[in-house]
């Protein structure tokens, strides 16, 4: 049997939350530096958090999508800075934002190399087409994710929504490829 450990590393989450309260998107933009908003080609304006580096899309409707974190306790983080740039423009945000993970992008290894012809032969919900992209696309049912996987063992997982979806996904991708591999070698 083929020894080997998957390890990761959160390069993204992506979550939203609301604030319950409208937001005067041309004043923030206005009497803000760090904020792009132009409504004629997206109705949300773009505000860039310096510390933890990140990006936030600021609705009018008071709705707020972070991305570049890669922790909930950045998100956390984040969305106060949001909360206190608001409060300079005389918006203060009365509730504790509740928010949800949409999307946990990881990227790892899995420590072996990898067959993907062999793969994409052994393995179901899996597309590969080396002529377009170098790595094959393996989409787990349950938990929902997708991996792309590479020949030097790296990995990119998307779709996860918490730590433990992640690390299951991950035992379940290990579980199936050395389930692959093992079927490789009676052949």
């Amino acid at each position: 049997m083929v020894k080997s450990k998957s390890n990761y590393k959160i390069q993204n989450i992506v979550a939203t939350t609301s604030l319950g309260k409208p937001i005067p998107l041309t004043k923030l933009a206005r009497t803000q530096p760090n904020t792009e908003y132009n409504p004629t080609t997206f109705p949300g304006l773009v505000l860039r958090i310096k510390e933890p580096k990140s990006a936030v899309l600021v609705f009018s409707s008071g709705n707020l999508v972070c991305t570049g974190t890669k922790s909930v306790a950045q998100v956390r983080q984040v969305i106060q800075a949001v909360i206190k740039q608001l409060r300079k423009i005389n918006v203060n945000i009365t509730i504790k934002p509740v928010i949800t993970v949409q999307n946990i992008v990881a990227s790892g290894s899995i420590n072996l190399k990898l067959n993907l012809n062999f793969l994409a032969l052994e393995m179901p919900n899996t597309e590969y087409e080396p002529e377009q992209f170098p790595g094959l696309v393996y989409k787990l049912i349950e938990p929902n994710a997708t991996f792309l996987l590479f020949t030097n063992g790296k990995l990119v997982c998307t779709g996860t929504k918490n730590k433990q979806q992640l690390e299951f996904s991950m035992q379940q991708l290990l579980k199936d490829v050395k389930k692959a591999l093992k079927n490789y070698k009676k052949k």
